[in-house]
């Protein structure tokens, strides 16, 4: 790898063709493949802005949804090989892409160190020699895609026949990936789905070769060490390895916000750090076992990567996270929203974001999937949410049908931001004579739902020129808190540096250390779901606040301890904002 950064899924339209951007200068970024209506559309135009003839593949034909997300990957593909193969033959000049390559590498690369050497070299044949090396050792970086695991819709013919498993919403995005001519990894997140990663075994592809290579490969996102050693289990019993595992932080993160049960970002690192190589050692006798029964033997334990992701946002922290937790790399996502050469963010939701204050961004239950959502106060989405309300017509209209899950009033399922079910709720809501405050609610709970599938993909084609007269032009955007503390539109060049530390963007700027934010957002989510089940609370629900409770408590501990290790080695010094937050939590009192 030549950077040792990555850029994570936004969104659905954010990140959507960042390789294209980004993957000719060493960058690895990841595509969301949940929605081929977009993948189709921005095949369409890619197709046309590269000069080549464009054939539609229709919704209705058969395995089109797979069909459309291989087409796209396999010209993503191919244009990335075009625009590297251009670079690679450029002068190392300045203002070439080549020269913008080792530029941007950090200086602990070999790479960069190589090219240094090479501009210290008499302009003569030597270093033209060193050149020709050069350009041999750069890679792309990886055109990743992401699968949220249980956005997996069963699918229906126009009879009302169901087409097959092998036909749900997330297998067929895998076989779409599985198809492709990528060699790159599939990105498996939002919990375990045994139907879907019983379905990778069916590939070859997941499967090493002779030289124990993988032509494609596993990464899980999670939140803790339980579950990533759980579901790397169920698969390495059949013959699969997790090439990587991308920890994310439960709250301080962009998208869905997965709360853990009070386990903090410190301490689930630190778990990963002490376990890993008995993890490996135990996931590897389980892999070599299965993969006999299938044949294929294989003697070298493959790599298994170590990521961090969410909530990143100085070189310091960046570099402290590597160094302490023996991480591969980290992921940074929602700073690259203010680069508008790396992602698809439209002009009015970029002036929204680089002027925006830590409250504009906040966990919401936006997302029709019950999950919690990261949610931005200006974005256009939620000021339609607000029109509609106003104007008594709650929900959207629902279209994609990607996010339906609710059978509460329809034999088939339909999604809660939809003005379909959303009327049905109301009028249930309204003939159970409640009183007029939990009334309002319970109505408030419905109606604060959004379309996601239209509201995710807006921005890429208003950025794009390609929104159609007729289509809501409404954003949602999905940014992690993080974002609040970056306030400008930033180069390329501005961010891989800040990364690196050769250059602080957030200089003078107040922002709390990416641990205590995270502690933060947890004793916030705890008050607020403590708030939230005070008359009417089980025994159940208090021992698992109480748990919660503790485990935060732990986590400050952990801290404290930290803090006395690191002080050497790093001058990230939070201790007065530890001690407040322990304060607080403190007087958090369990009913």
């Amino acid at each position: 790898m030549s950077h040792t950064f990555h850029i994570p899924v936004l969104g659905l339209g954010y990140s959507v063709d960042t390789p294209l951007k980004v993957a000719r200068y060493g960058i690895s970024s990841v595509i969301s493949i949940v929605d081929d209506e977009l993948v189709e559309r921005m095949r369409e135009y890619h197709t046309l802005n590269s000069s080549q003839a464009f054939v539609p593949i229709p919704k209705s034909e058969p395995d089109a949804r797979a069909r459309r997300i291989t087409a796209y990957l396999n010209l993503i593909g191919q244009l990335v090989d075009e625009q590297f193969e251009r670079l690679k033959n450029e002068p190392f000049e300045p203002g070439t892409d080549i020269t913008r390559y080792f530029e941007l590498l950090p200086d602990s690369s070999q790479l960069k160190q190589g090219y240094d050497l090479m501009l210290d070299y008499p302009d003569n044949e030597g270093r033209q020699i060193f050149q020709d090396v050069l350009r041999k050792k750069i890679m792309p970086g990886a055109i990743d895609v992401n699968i949220m695991s249980k956005v997996d819709k069963m699918n229906f013919d126009a009879d009302g026949n169901y087409l097959g498993d092998e036909n749900t919403d997330a297998l067929a995005a895998l076989r779409g990936f599985a198809d492709s001519n990528l060699h790159s990894s599939i990105i498996l997140s939002a919990g375990m789905n045994p139907r879907l990663y019983s379905y990778l075994e069916t590939f070859d592809e997941f499967l090493p070769d002779n030289e124990g290579h993988f032509l494609k490969r596993i990464i899980l996102k999670v939140s803790d060490f339980r579950s990533a050693f759980i579901q790397a289990k169920f698969l390495a019993k059949k013959g699969l390895w997790v090439s990587e595992f991308r920890v994310e932080s439960g709250l301080n993160c962009g998208g869905h916000a997965f709360a853990t049960e009070g386990f903090l970002l410190g301490p689930i690192l630190e778990e990963f750090k002490e376990k890993r190589t008995e993890m490996v050692d135990d996931l590897f006798q389980l892999y070599q076992g299965a993969l006999v029964t299938k044949g294929i033997s294989c003697k070298a334990t493959p790599q298994q990567r170590l990521t961090v992701q969410g909530g990143i946002g100085t070189a310091e922290e960046n570099s402290f996270l590597m160094e302490h937790y023996q991480l591969d790399a980290t992921g940074w996502g929602s700073p690259f929203l203010l680069v508008p050469e790396a992602t698809n963010v439209d002009e009015q939701t970029l002036i929204q974001l680089a002027e925006a204050s830590p409250d504009d961004f906040y966990v919401s239950g936006a997302s029709p999937l019950g999950i919690l959502f990261n949610n931005f106060r200006p974005n256009s989405m939620e000021q339609l949410r607000l029109k509609r309300l106003h104007l008594n017509r709650p929900g959207s209209p629902c279209t994609k049908k990607y996010l339906v899950t609710n059978t509460e009033f329809t034999d088939q399922p339909i999604c809660t931001a939809s003005r379909e079910y959303q009327n049905l709720k109301i009028k249930q809501l309204r003939s159970l004579n409640l009183p007029q405050a939990e009334l309002q609610q319970q109505i408030d709970t419905v109606t604060e739902k959004i379309c996601l599938c239209e509201g995710l993909c807006t921005s890429a084609f208003i950025k794009n020129g390609i929104l159609r007269p007729k289509e809501n032009s409404a954003v949602a955007v999905c940014p992690g808190p993080n974002l609040a503390y970056f306030n400008r539109l930033y180069t390329l060049d501005e961010m891989v540096k800040h990364i690196y530390g050769k250059l602080n963007l957030l200089d003078k700027v107040k922002r709390p250390h990416i641990f205590m934010k995270e502690l933060d957002l947890y004793i916030e989510y705890l008050q607020a779901d403590i708030k939230l089940h005070l008359l009417n609370i089980t025994e159940k629900k208090k021992k698992q606040l109480s748990k919660f409770k503790a485990q935060l408590q732990e986590g400050i501990g952990y801290y404290k301890e930290l803090l006395n290790k690191a002080a050497a080695v790093t001058s990230l010094d939070y201790r007065n904002e530890l001690l407040a937050f322990e304060n607080i939590l403190k007087h958090v009192q369990v009913p």
